[in-house]
């Protein structure tokens, strides 16, 4: 019989969370509210996106500075492009698929100076908008919150899945999304993320089993 701690740990895998049903609704509610032209609904979006962005993008990219960027990016994107969602209620699929994108982006980008990445206050000023504040880069998401938020040890063992799977992984189990959304996120079939999920579920319950 496997120590409680560990038995914890396997089923923290397996059963991490439904998380937050109501996240998919929050997030709703702020894209329509932002959309509508509300400054105080658009700052708490952002403050919503900088932290899932960035915590996704870690593990994705799985290099803190290009997190950074990549977070930066999904920022701006969300803040010129929240009037334009033209399904609110999709808005985390859309996040998640644009963070995606800007890794993927930024692994084919190892050449030559990075990007400029225009600031948000720079993007309000040519929309004719108020600036919008966001905490400042001593109070972002980095490393240490990251290992808080899925324990250490869980998190080395996501770092032996392939990057595809560990993606799956935290969208499905973490993130609590749909097997569909997923599909749309990471373009593979559901029957592919399936069999994908269930990998790496054994491979998780094995890695923590060994630590």
């Amino acid at each position: 019989m496997q120590p409680a701690g560990k038995r914890d740990n396997v089923l923290r895998v397996t059963k991490r969370r439904d998380l937050h049903p109501s996240q998919g609704a929050e997030f709703e509610a702020l894209v329509r509210a932002a959309a509508s032209g509300g400054d105080a609904a658009m700052e708490t979006l952002l403050m919503r996106v900088q932290s899932t962005a960035f915590r996704f993008s870690l593990l994705v990219c799985g290099d803190p500075h290009d997190a950074e960027d990549v977070m930066q990016e999904s920022l701006l994107k969300t803040f010129r492009h929240v009037r334009g969602i033209r399904e609110p209620a999709g808005f985390r699929t859309w996040l998640f698929r644009t963070v995606r994108n800007f890794c993927m982006m930024k692994r084919r980008r190892r050449v030559g100076e990075p990007s400029q990445v225009l600031s948000i206050d720079a993007a309000a000023a040519s929309a004719d908008r108020a600036p919008i504040d966001v905490a400042d880069a001593a109070q972002r998401p980095d490393e240490a919150a990251l290992n808080s938020w899925l324990g250490k040890r869980l998190r080395a063992a996501l770092a032996s899945l392939a990057p595809a799977d560990r993606m799956i992984v935290l969208l499905r189990e973490m993130e609590g999304l749909s097997t569909r959304e997923v599909a749309a996120i990471t373009k593979m079939s559901e029957d592919n993320v399936k069999t994908r999920l269930h990998r790496s579920r054994a491979r998780l319950r094995a890695e923590l089993k060994e630590a």
